[in-house]
């Protein structure tokens, strides 16, 4: 009997350290999410480009794959959008 128990709780050790591993790479996973690149146009002036493009509401807006990419108000309808990282400039947009 003590062998069996001593079995179940090497089997539990090991599983609290299996889930300790999976638990820290997907930790670090989030870690590594898009950033804007230096010679990216900062934030602030995304914004304001957006706004004299007709957006009244930005929802969201984030680096992802080499762009901006984002979610506001345009026209009264929500839009979907991605934008240049240089230059702000519209790539497309979309209705959501």
């Amino acid at each position: 009997m003590v062998e069996y128990e001593s079995w179940v709780l090497e089997m539990l050790k090991n599983s609290v350290l299996a889930c300790a591993l999976v638990f820290c790479v997907g930790l670090q996973g989030v870690a590594l999410a898009d950033q804007p690149g230096p010679d990216w146009m900062p934030l602030e002036q995304v914004k304001q480009k957006l706004i004299s493009s007709g957006y009244t509401s930005i929802i969201k807006i984030e680096a992802e794959d080499g762009h901006w990419d984002g979610e506001g108000m345009k026209n009264g309808k929500a839009m979907q959008f991605d934008l240049d990282p240089k230059t702000g400039d519209i790539l497309g947009e979309v209705e959501k």
